[in-house]
């Protein structure tokens, strides 16, 4: 055989064999392509249950009782009688509980985030209390309610007080609050602490001028979305006696209260329907309270990024 022909035969196996390889490629391609579109799909739809679940919920909460916010609905004390019955005991012991337990938490929190990230040393007792503080931000509320029951109401004979269920829903959002602060202070670059130490800065001007500006934004991301937590719980404070009636509006911590989740809770479970009108304002107002506060976390979180 002549050194052409053979130069031909081998030109001709090494195409064939690129036009197997591209044959593979391409439908290799293809197939992923097809997997990425399936995925695409299958996400998307996911998404879209969630959203029409979520717009036909609301369009449903809005259209029994958007009639019903009156002047009157937030004026008036809870009663037996549908017209006559309004917000305005919970609405006001919302109001005082989240204005005791946002200082308590913040403080607590940033103070304990704070001592583990840069003061703690790192050793097996350090490791042992962070676990322990993320497994606590998963435990159930109603744990929470059993312990403020023991400790605050019955323990420190504070009562069916608002600073009973202050504390206690302290307690219940005072871990994803020191989880929020460690991961925002932990992301501080080294080489701003460095930067700091060098200008003879000590450990606490440190922290005080580099690290807890860095971080803020962080910080009241997570604790402004702990609180908006802790205003839409239920068994915890029901535990420490919050009651689901009341004529009157807190004066001072040591008086009782209610909440909104509660009076939501008490008008639901009586079966006129007018009270089903009534629960679905109150949710009307608690979602707006609640999305306010998500808007007022991300305002300023992007105004401290700045």
């Amino acid at each position: 055989m002549s050194a052409p022909e053979t130069v031909s035969k081998e030109q001709a196996i090494h195409q064939t064999s690129e036009t197997r390889s591209d044959r593979f490629d391409t439908s290799r391609v293809a197939y992923r392509r097809m997997k990425n579109k399936v995925a695409h799909g299958l996400f998307f739809s996911a998404t879209l249950i969630g959203v029409v679940v979520l717009a036909v919920l609301l369009f449903d909460i809005f259209q029994k009782g958007w009639p019903y916010l009156t002047a009157d609905f937030f004026n008036n004390f809870a009663s037996r009688l549908p017209s006559r019955s309004g917000i305005k005991a919970a609405f006001w012991g919302s109001i005082w509980m989240i204005a005791v337990t946002a200082p308590l938490t913040f403080i607590l929190g940033v103070a304990s985030a704070i001592y583990l990230e840069e003061y703690s040393k790192k050793g097996w007792l350090s490791r042992f209390i962070q676990l322990n503080i993320s497994n606590l931000a998963g435990v159930p509320s109603i744990v929470f309610g059993i312990l403020g029951l023991t400790l605050f109401v019955r323990g420190m004979e504070l009562g069916k007080s608002v600073l009973a269920g202050s504390l206690t829903m302290t307690l219940l959002v005072l871990p994803t609050v020191i989880v929020a602060a460690r991961e925002a202070i932990a992301s501080v670059p080294g080489s701003l602490r460095q930067a700091s130490y060098a200008m003879g800065a000590t450990r606490w001007q440190t922290i005080r001028h580099v690290v807890l500006p860095y971080a803020f934004p962080g910080i009241l991301t997570g604790t402004i979305l702990a609180l908006s937590r802790a205003i839409g719980e239920t068994a915890p404070l029901i535990m420490v006696g919050a009651v689901t009636f009341l004529a009157f509006t807190p004066s001072s911590v040591l008086d009782e209260f209610t909440v909104l989740p509660i009076q939501i809770y008490s008008w639901i479970a009586q079966p006129k329907d007018e009270f089903q009108y009534l629960a679905a304002a109150g949710i009307i107002v608690l979602l707006v309270i609640l999305l306010s506060m998500n808007a007022l976390a991300i305002y300023l979180r992007n105004k401290f990024q700045r």
